[in-house]
């Protein structure tokens, strides 16, 4: 996190004075809001919607809080996830790929997280690194085990194609938050999805190998798909007051773009159980635990510490 004191010096140093006509930072009237503050997309960064909570410019309701706290939880943990194969990944380009999609991913968590933390007087480390277990909202996917390479692309397929549907119409959410914040996320995550969907096509059509190792990623990770689209009254009074997304609205688009591919691929869309989930009510597998215990040791070791 920024300090007050190193924002300063980036507003009155650099770039300091390029003025961006953005709705933000510079809503306020803030004549210092610069290149330096404000990302590509009308899409504040983290450390601007902390800003704008601290100083009281945006205030989530507890149920748009509630919300955004399952967005960033779900980021945050695939994150952590994805981050596990840098210097593992099968060529050094990969490496690089899946390193950028985790910092993408981390971007996210950050700004929902740092969102969703100004209805509790909490910021996005608090949120991160001291709730327990029971207390993430994250999906069962994303703290699925890598496994192999095949398994990770499998994952990071259902991912992305669920990620840009959800965040290409929260663009359009009556929180201008949330909107901002997917505004820059539906980018990224765009080009998420065309990398998982060439791998997807790399693997089935390479060697007998590398295609029955696409398709039992496609068996272990498709019976998690199913509670990315489950509608609960939380979602329910958001998306009629038009701040959310029902995420069962978004399944038919979904089925029908990841099925372009899977076709493409001469795969099908396999025929697994579906896994009951519960990440969003704090129920989860034995996974989260071993993802928190890492990434959280080091903050509960050091409380208050800074670099």
């Amino acid at each position: 996190m920024s300090t007050p004191e190193t924002q300063e010096a980036q507003e009155t140093t650099g770039h300091g004075d390029i003025s961006v006509g953005v709705a933000g930072a510079g809503a306020s009237g803030d004549g210092s809001a610069s290149a330096t503050r404000i990302t590509p997309g009308n899409a504040l960064r983290p450390e601007d919607i902390a800003l704008e909570v601290r100083t009281g410019l945006a205030k989530p309701t507890e149920d748009v809080a509630e919300y955004a706290l399952r967005l960033g939880d779900d980021a945050l943990i695939l994150a952590q996830r994805l981050g596990h194969w840098i210097s593992r990944a099968p060529e050094l380009e990969e490496d690089v790929a899946l390193g950028n999609i985790a910092l993408d991913q981390l971007g996210h968590a950050r700004s929902f997280l740092s969102y969703a933390g100004g209805a509790w007087d909490k910021s996005e480390d608090d949120l991160a690194y001291f709730r327990r277990e029971h207390e993430f909202r994250s999906a069962h996917l994303f703290e699925q085990p890598n496994g192999d390479f095949a398994v990770t692309i499998a994952r990071q397929f259902v991912v992305s194609y669920y990620q840009f549907e959800l965040y290409r119409r929260l663009t359009e959410s009556t929180d201008a938050t949330l909107a901002a914040i997917a505004a820059k996320a539906v980018k990224e995550v765009d080009y998420h999805r065309d990398h998982s969907a060439q791998w997807v096509l790399r693997l089935a059509g390479g060697t007998d190998e590398s295609r029955q190792r696409m398709i039992h990623g496609l068996k272990l990770i498709w019976p998690y798909v199913g509670e990315l689209f489950e509608t609960d009254e939380l979602v329910t009074r958001l998306a009629e007051a038009g701040a959310a997304v029902e995420p069962s609205s978004l399944r038919a688009d979904f089925d029908r773009l990841t099925g372009e591919v899977l076709k493409e691929a001469e795969l099908e869309v396999p025929e697994v159980p579906f896994a009951p989930g519960g990440g969003r009510r704090g129920r989860h597998s034995e996974h989260l635990g071993y993802i928190l215990a890492e990434m959280q040791v080091l903050a509960r070791e050091h409380p208050g510490a800074s670099w």
